[in-house]
């Protein structure tokens, strides 16, 4: 048997040294590059982010995609910026705090092409051949001559000489995601030249395979040259394909990089939701091949959390190197966790890509798991350590959802006796709920982990089936009370459209998700109305028309779930709803009900038309379960005389919101309590110097 805190010997493989061209890789564990929201903008914030994955075992950290150059800047995204040597001392935070615990630390050098409309820098894009730039704006990039060509490959060098005084192990050649000038280069259906860079396949991988040698040339004596690749951007015969171009490309270049980084492309299928692709490992059926082309280490990705699954990869030949992004972000401990044999406590991945949003939102990164992400320079937060109790006070902790899971856990990491009272019969809250609708069965991570970890600790108790009122929290007089009780969804119709009821309600069969996931059935035609703009109500539509029911969705949005599209899940609800033959009613909203007949007002004429309907589901706004804090809260001599000294409520109960900041909520809550203030580092900014 294998002991606690021991490693099972069948993981040895994952902790074998590698070698990648002049280096060598302490173990198999490599952060591939995951954009942020941190970037050149938040230097610090970056650096001891990546500093904390190195910390918890990854061989190698790498950054986001690092633009070159300003003709290639893709604001107001906040990526990596690598425009000249200026740019040196924030790239050298993140290689000290990288290479401080004994990792690697990589560079993806990016030119994004007409990828990159260059909103800031307003330099014309740049282009295999002339066409618009890949986005709305009124811009078209211009096709590189020669002599752009030349530039460009001097770029790339210079920034790989940069890159190695800033103190990188591993430089990047970046060709994938449809994101950048090399792999438009290579695609026929962007390189429409006619000189010694179009034409055939050999001919449009030239400028990759130039720049390369450029990159080795310059550094390869002392740093690894990494090229990421897509290999399949699962369009079919008009797309770069696994059983096509893909491995014609990998033989032409084969030995040329010291490591192959392999994925699928665009972002939406690298980066997929759980929601669509569930199966850990899900890109092995297009990366697979590339390892009996070359002779070089592989990496590649697949939300691997499971140290089974990675095993598997390394000795079926399918990768060297198990990559990870979103794993890394879960849980940046997850190889020394694998190492001390404590497999049970690696936070899982559920694949919500709330972390996604940050990047396209150009905000701070954020994680529903791992409440710490992005925290860790702001707030000094650390996924692993937290501080201890400063009393013998006992606290309770009233609701068992997601945020009271996350304080429980955590106020007992700290030392405190925790109480927490729950008043269903199951733990997990809306996590629980919501894991039993179609796709989202990853959610129950979020339950389970805490769960998991909390029935372990001699310093908890859990009571199941016990809902309390005001006057049983006053009667046991713990010093502490944190409230976690939910929220609910509302059903009335008031939500972001509407900011007041909508008429007629109470003359038709009236649902709400809170129903639905109650196991209430509505009849006939249904009808949804999405004024959430999440995942809610195509996750709906889709569970009552695989019933066997007829569903029309209404939004006033353009978009079906338009939120998603930050989450880059929203083309695929709107194609999967379309082809469950879901009806799609966008740009309209519920102006007032008449029995069964639904009327619609257009969002932008206001124009109306009548539809028919036997039950609706309201999915508009949710409300703070918050009535016993307010009844607490309200009489503070209850409370000094029952002996409460603080009192918090937490969670959706404070502000209906994502799992994310459900979880959020209940770890600062925890870190608060005789501690941290609220908002002690909300204004701990960073902020650019003044340059004389």
């Amino acid at each position: 048997m294998t002991s606690p805190n021991t490693r099972n010997s069948r993981y040895d493989i994952l902790f074998e040294p590698v070698k990648i061209g002049p280096i060598t890789m302490k173990n198999r564990f490599y952060q591939v590059p995951h954009c942020n929201g941190l970037g050149y903008a938040r230097p610090q914030s970056l650096a001891a982010m990546r500093g904390i994955k190195a910390e918890g075992g990854w061989g190698a950290v790498c950054t986001e995609e690092v633009e070159i150059h300003p003709s290639s800047e893709i604001s107001p995204y906040i990526e990596g910026r690598l425009w000249d040597k200026s740019d040196i001392p924030a790239h050298q935070l993140m290689t000290s705090a990288v290479h401080e615990h004994g990792a690697l630390a990589g560079i993806e050098l990016v030119h994004n092409g007409f990828h990159a409309p260059n909103r800031t820098s307003r330099l014309p894009p740049m282009a295999p051949s002339a066409m618009p730039v890949d986005a709305y704006d009124p811009v078209h990039a211009r096709a590189m001559d020669l002599t752009d060509i030349k530039n460009f490959r001097k770029w790339y060098r210079q920034a790989a000489l940069n890159a190695h005084e800033a103190g990188y192990d591993i430089i990047y050649v970046y060709a994938g995601h449809c994101m950048t000038t090399l792999m438009h280069f290579m695609l026929e259906r962007f390189n429409h030249r006619n000189d010694e860079y179009g034409g055939s396949l050999k001919n449009r991988v030239r400028l990759t395979r130039e720049v390369i040698s450029e990159v080795k040339d310059a550094v390869g004596d002392q740093c690894a040259i990494a090229f990421r690749f897509a290999v399949d951007e699962l369009m079919g015969k008009h797309g770069m394909t696994s059983e096509g171009e893909a491995q014609e490309v990998v033989g032409l270049l084969a030995e040329l990089p010291d490591l192959w980084d392999v994925n699928i492309s665009g972002w939406s299928h690298d980066s997929s939701t759980a929601r669509f692709e569930p199966i850990e490992g899900y890109q092995e059926k297009y990366t697979s091949f590339v390892k009996s082309l070359t002779t070089k280490p592989v990496v590649g990705v697949g939300r691997f959390t499971s140290p089974d699954a990675m095993v598997s990869q390394i000795k079926r030949g399918v990768l060297d190197l198990i990559g990870a992004a979103r794993p890394s972000i879960a849980d940046p401990f997850l190889p020394n966790k694998i190492a001390e044999g404590r497999i049970d406590e690696i936070r899982e991945c559920i694949g919500c890509n709330i972390c996604v949003s940050g990047d396209n939102l150009s905000v701070p990164i954020r994680c529903t798991q791992n409440p710490t992400m992005g925290e860790e320079w702001r707030r000094k937060w650390h996924p692993e350590k937290i501080a201890p109790k400063v009393s013998d006070s006992s606290v309770l902790v009233v609701g068992a959802g997601p945020s009271g899971l996350e304080a429980a856990l955590q106020l007992a990491n700290r030392g405190y006796q925790v109480t927490l009272a729950e008043a269903g019969k199951e733990l997990g809250g809306r996590a629980t709920k919501e894991s039993l609708l179609p796709g989202l069965s990853s959610y129950a991570r979020v339950r389970d982990y805490r769960v998991n970890l909390l029935t372990q600790m001699v310093n908890v108790e859990i009571y199941k089936g016990s809902p309390l009122d005001e006057d049983a929290i006053l009667d046991f007089g713990f010093p502490h009370v944190l409230l976690a009780t939910g929220s609910h969804w509302r059903r009335d119709g008031t939500g972001r459209h509407h900011q007041h009821p909508i008429p007629g309600l109470d003359t038709i069969s009236t649902f709400t998700p809170d129903d639905i996931m109650q196991g209430k059935v509505p009849t006939g035609d249904v009808i949804i109305f999405d004024d959430d703009h999440y995942y809610m109500g195509g996750v709906l539509a889709e569970k009552l028309i695989s019933e066997g029911m007829k569903v029309t969705l209404i939004t006033p949005a353009t978009k079906i779930s338009a939120w998603s599209e930050y989450t880059l899940e929203q083309e695929k609800i709107q194609a999967k709803l379309i082809t469950l033959d879901v009806d799609l009613i966008t740009n309209h909203a519920l102006l007032n009900v008449t029995g069964n007949q639904i009327e619609l007002s257009c969002s932008y004429t206001g124009r109306t038309k009548s539809i028919h309907a036997d039950s609706l589901i309201l999915v508009t706004a949710r409300h703070a379960n918050d009535t016993l804090y307010q009844r607490l809260k309200s009489n503070p001599g209850k409370l000094d005389k029952a002996g409460i000294k603080s009192l918090e409520v937490i969670g959706d109960a404070y502000s209906p919101g994502s799992l994310a900041s459900a979880v959020y909520y209940g770890h600062l809550a925890a870190r608060c309590l005789e501690g941290e203030n609220w908002d002690a580092a909300l204004f701990n900014g960073e902020r650019p110097g003044l340059i004389s």
